[in-house]
């Protein structure tokens, strides 16, 4: 089993080949480059050396190309010679084809295992920026995670939170006293943000039974690392839902794993593929926490890497964890263009064989800068290096091979029916059900207590089985004149709407 993964080399002209350091893998990485420079390959070949070096996969598929990871690649493939050249010319003796162990994933369940998590896992952070929430709206949905907490209602789907702030809304009044204002014109809006979700297909991705972070991390039989492939060609069609998901995942992975210090080799390799879309206007509070995760989660065996166009849609202080560097070419037509090439320049180790900017303007399709840690952790100097090609097959899986592969897989069974079980809807719809049948029951109660107030008063104006006089007008005593309004509120609309209000609240009890 490798002990490294092998990137590429520099030329039996330039040298030895360059290596990503196992033991270095989990102080994350950045590839970058412009469009059509070689990512998606270098995230392939990057993909392909961990499985087979027995360290388990998660990427997304923005393109569908990566899918031919599970297929080997052939000789009647057209860049089948160019690959042969590639492989002699960097001194890959080794080069074969080959397929490696891939599971499929979709947040829609149409070309892989669904993906589904809950809204208390979530969190109101992640959905706050999920939905596009203002500061005033965040702090109603904060709200009403504490009233879930705090009162035992889960919180799994959609159906639940859009339960739960109909309550909010209603209570009110009650609930400003122990957390603040709340109003409607905040839930309307959240409601209004939840169903735009829904019509996006993000009502999919909350419910149970809920992703187990150990089937992310299993390895095959021949103890190859599992390659996770989520599609995401369908799901960039929503950006905001496709960052929130993997920041999700992230998050998860970083407050679940145990501590393992400085492992020989990482429990998980993450790429983060478009990472622009994770940073795009997020509020400095969701930056912070990237950099707390990207600084942290190394050590519970986690490499994260980011795939982007320019280093630069990576904010200073979540680059500066990136140890690791793949650049692709970067163009430099304009002056904010060149300014963001010398800023990628100035990130590398110095090489004194050749100007850095100058390389990484002119690199060729599958040729990069690269820079990787040294055993002791330090970035290694600046180098030219192509690429090596990829052993499995370069482009997307055939749809029958896809879903052939997705049957036989472990996971399959496990996650593809929904699970409904009690959550905040059903509890409060039952709870309105018991409120409403409790203010039947003292409506009816109030009408007797009527009819008999009016039997009773007549009784007393008889004497001798006579009835008296008709009492003056006026004469009614006050006690008489309170029963009567009393009797006529709880027997009305308004006295149905405050017996249902008192016991149908959450603060009933549980």
């Amino acid at each position: 089993m490798p002990t490294d993964v092998l990137i590429g080399g520099r030329g039996p002209e330039y040298g030895a080949p360059q290596w990503l350091r196992l033991d270095q893998a989990n102080r994350h990485g950045l590839v970058a480059g412009a469009t059509g420079t070689g990512k998606t390959v270098t995230l392939q070949i990057m993909a392909e050396g961990f499985s087979a070096a027995g360290v388990p996969v998660f990427l997304a598929d923005v393109k569908g190309d990566l899918s031919g990871l599970a297929a080997p690649g052939h000789a009647a493939f057209r860049l089948h010679d160019a690959f042969m050249a590639r492989a002699g010319k960097i001194g890959f003796a080794d080069y074969t084809y080959d397929s490696f162990p891939v599971t499929f994933w979709d947040l829609f369940g149409e070309q892989g295992h669904p993906v589904r998590t809950t809204l208390a896992e979530m969190g109101p952070l992640l959905l706050a920026r999920l939905l596009e929430l203002n500061e005033v709206q965040e702090g109603v949905v904060n709200i009403a995670f504490r009233v879930a907490d705090e009162e035992g209602l889960p919180l799994l789907d959609l159906a639940d939170l859009r339960a739960l702030l109909a309550w909010v809304g209603r209570n009110r009044r009650a609930l400003a006293l122990r957390y603040g204002t709340v109003a409607p014109a905040s839930i309307g809006a959240i409601q209004r943000r939840l169903l735009v979700l829904e019509n996006q297909g993000g009502a999919r991705l909350f419910g149970e039974p809920a992703l187990d972070l150990a089937d992310l991390m299993r390895a095959g039989p021949d103890r190859r690392g599992q390659v996770n492939i989520l599609a995401a060609d369908r799901l960039m069609a929503a950006p905001r839902l496709y960052a929130t998901f993997l920041l999700w995942l992230l998050s998860e992975l970083f407050e679940n794993l145990p501590e393992v210090g400085d492992p020989a080799k990482p429990r998980l390799v993450f790429f983060f593929d478009e990472a622009h879309l994770l940073f795009d206007d997020a509020p400095k509070v969701l930056i912070d926490k990237v950099e707390q995760v990207a600084r942290l989660i190394r050590s519970k065996g986690v490499g994260v890497y980011f795939i982007t166009q320019n280093p630069d849609d990576v904010p200073e202080d979540v680059r500066g964890q990136l140890g690791n560097r793949v650049q692709h070419a970067l163009r430099a037509f304009t002056a904010r263009d060149r300014r963001a090439l010398g800023r990628a320049a100035e990130t590398y180790r110095d090489n004194p064989e050749f100007d850095i900017a100058t390389a990484i303007r002119e690199v060729g399709t599958g040729e990069a800068v690269t820079s990787f840690l040294q055993e002791d952790g330090v970035p290694g100097m600046a180098q030219r290096t192509l690429i090596r090609p990829p052993a499995s097959q370069l482009g997307p899986l055939a749809p029958d091979a896809r879903r052939g592969i997705s049957s036989a897989s472990p996971m399959a069974g496990k996650y593809d029916r929904p699970l409904d079980r009690d959550s905040a809807h059903e509890i409060l719809a039952r709870r309105a059900e018991a409120a409403a049948r409790e203010a039947e029951r003292l409506a009816e109660t109030a009408e007797a207590a009527e009819r008999e107030y009016r039997s009773a008063r007549r009784y007393s104006g008889t004497r001798g089985g006579r009835t008296s006089a008709r009492p003056q007008q006026g004469a009614e005593t006050l006690g008489d004149a309170l029963g009567k309004a009393l009797i006529a509120e709880l027997s009305g609309t308004t006295g149905k709407r405050l017996v249902r209000g008192i016991l149908g609240g959450l603060f009933k009890g549980r």
